[in-house]
């Protein structure tokens, strides 16, 4: 399994949001943004394979594409992309799994760590 996980839910809607792409960058202490990994999500609204089985401990960006997905369900919505900023905390010396989840509405959104 990935090291970070997701899934998107279509609150408005109450069904997994399909189709939804999504990147993962690595922020360095400097400010530099490398890319990581890429995905989309599938039909039950996850990308259960975003990037390596291991990262290193890190502040790491998702960047939801959520424009489109609105666009293909007839929703406005005010957010057109949602970046989620964390830290991969190292426990024991290694990065465990971490689950970032996006609730998702055409006029909000939320986000918590998952498990």
């Amino acid at each position: 399994m990935s090291t970070v996980t997701t899934h998107v839910l279509d609150t408005a809607r109450g069904v997994p949001a399909a189709g939804v792409p999504v990147r993962m960058d690595r922020i360095s202490p400097g400010g530099t943004v490398e890319p990581v990994a890429h995905g989309v999500t599938d039909d039950d609204g996850r990308v259960k394979d975003l990037g390596p089985d291991d990262l290193a401990a890190g502040v790491y960006r998702l960047t939801f594409d959520v424009a489109g997905y609105a666009a293909a369900t007839g929703q406005e919505n005010f957010f057109p992309e949602v970046a989620i900023t964390f830290s991969l905390i190292a426990q024991d010396g290694a990065v465990p799994h971490h689950h970032v989840p996006l609730l998702l509405s055409p006029f909000h959104y939320s986000t918590y760590k998952g498990s």
